[in-house]
Formats: C-alpha cells, structure tokens, sequence
C-alpha cells in the first residue's frame, strides 16, 4: 500500500552546499501491517514522513500510496497523522480543538460529534474535554494529539513518536489501542526512539541510518531467534568462577557479566559446571531485546 522506491532527497541550501537526507530508500508497507521506523537523531526518518505525507517531493525515485501519489491519496481519501511536536492553539479547549480537526478532516457534519465523543472516550479525555489546551499536562496534550490523528477512520495512519510524554500506564493503553484499530485494509507507520514500544506493536521495523534503510527486521521472528544475542547474567556469588565456564564472558560495573551466545547448549552447561563450582545466578536473560540487538548491529552502536 505504501511504497518508496529507490528514493532520495537531497537538500539544497542557498550557498550550493547539499546534504542528501535519503538515499535509494526502497520499502513496502502492506495493508494490514504495523510497521516501525527507527535510527539515530539525523538518520532520515523525518525526511522519510515529509515525502510520505506529500510535503516534500523526493529528488530521485518515487513515493506512492495505493499506487498513486501521496497528496493525490491525501487529497481524495485523508490520512491519520500524528506529529512529533504537537502544536495546537493554545486558548482552544479540548473537545473544541477536536471538532475543528473534524471539519478539517472531511467528516460528516452530522457524525462528528460522534466521532469526537469515540476519541475522547478511547484516550480517556474526559475529564479534560473542556479544558483550554493551554492548561493540559505534556500527557494529556499528547493524548490529545493522539485523538484527533484518530478522528478519520482511514486506511492510512501515521504516527511520530506517539508514546512521547506518556507515563507507564498511558503507555500501556497505547499498545491496546493499537491492537484495536488493527485493520486488513490499513497500514499504521510509527516512528520512534523506543525500541521496546516498537517491539511490542509492530510486525516489521525499517532501521534507517544516513539516510538509508540499513535492514528491515521481522519482529516476530526476530524474538524467536536465538543467533547472535548477548545475555546479562547476575550473581550473587562465584563471577570468577562463571566467567572461567562461559568463555568470552566480560564484567560490568555493576557486578554482572554478559556473554554472547548463539549456541543456548553451550551456554546451560557453561552455566551449569559454573553452579557445580560453587556459583550462584541470581537472574538470567538477555541483555537487550531482538530488535535492539539488530539496530545496535545495523547502525554501528557498541553494546
């Protein structure tokens, strides 16, 4: 459904100097699918929502939705967009800010109110629906913002960093929504920093890294493998004694050791001739998740 292929965006400043933001970017995302997009701070991904969302048109290549262009999608179906920094006028009051957005987005008259009431209701906006925006808390602002990428019930939802500000329960109801208003007929794109978030919600991350898409990961699969990942080991005694077991093993700071380990045969007798010596494991796991382990590969980051 949405699709890049082999494209770039070099921009150019007024000086003649150019800086090529992304370069022979090819993606799919299929309807049905929620799919992340994660990098460092300057990797492209920005650059990669401007071209999505029709604000930019690539140098090179081409950017379509349902094969067509992207404001000639925007412009005859609309799309659910959730900016990075949101920045909605502050004397508005909540419900107010959202029926706007409403008209804004092409709703029927007659069913926003409707709609309105749906979106509060499901980001628990109640008790601040007649709050000035002005007065809302960063989370709250961020729910709100969230409301109104939510208000049009399209094929097409694109979310920046939409967990920013929201504490651990707000967070938590994020991840059920998603899981709600999964469609056959819709993609959902999230961009973010938070790995963990982008995990748990989508079925495949882009990693993008100067400019271009370093892999894309299978997240399902991905937590099922056990290749190339490092485990974090505790002790409550006997470091030295697991570490003379669990060859290549190295100690943090903090008392633990990490060991890589793509063989989990070699690493329980390991462990277990480390116990028949005397040493205790207080916890064992891995020392980051699938998909942080493959973005610390991708774009060079040490563990």
């Amino acid at each position: 459904m949405i699709a890049f292929r082999d494209v770039g965006k070099t921009y150019r400043s007024v000086f003649g100097k150019s800086v090529r933001a992304v370069d022979g970017v090819s993606l799919d995302a299929n309807a049905g699918e929620v799919i992340g997009i994660a990098g460092p701070n300057g990797a492209g991904k920005s650059t990669m929502i401007s071209l999505l969302l029709g604000y930019l048109a690539p140098t090179d290549g081409e950017v379509t939705i349902d094969g067509v262009k992207p404001r000639t999608f925007i412009e005859r179906e609309g799309i659910g967009y959730l900016s990075e920094l949101i920045n909605i006028p502050p004397s508005w009051k909540a419900r107010e800010a959202l029926t706007r957005y409403a008209l804004l987005a092409g709703l029927p008259d007659v069913d926003v109110p409707r709609r309105v009431d749906e979106v509060i209701a499901m980001l628990g906006l109640e008790e601040h629906r007649d709050k000035r925006v002005k007065a809302l808390s960063k989370g709250n602002l961020q729910r709100l913002g969230l409301a109104q990428a939510l208000l049009r019930e399209g094929r097409v939802l694109i979310l920046d960093e939409p967990t920013h500000g929201l504490d651990p329960v707000w967070t938590q109801k994020f991840r059920d929504i998603v899981d709600a208003i999964r469609r056959p007929d819709r993609v959902i794109l999230i961009a973010s920093h938070n790995l963990d978030e982008l995990q748990r919600l989508a079925d495949r991350v882009a990693i993008v890294d100067h400019g271009k898409v370093q892999r894309v990961v299978d997240v399902r699969a991905a937590a099922t493998g056990t290749a190339h990942v490092t485990y974090r080991l505790t002790l409550e005694r006997g470091v030295d004694v697991a570490r003379r077991h669990l060859p290549g093993a190295t100690s943090l700071p903090d008392g633990t050791i990490e060991v890589a380990a793509g063989d989990l045969v070699a690493l329980n007798a390991g462990i277990a001739a480390a116990i028949a010596e005397g040493a205790v494991f207080r916890a064992i796991g891995p020392a980051h998740s699938s998909l942080e382990q493959q973005f610390r590969e991708a774009v060079g980051a040490e563990p």
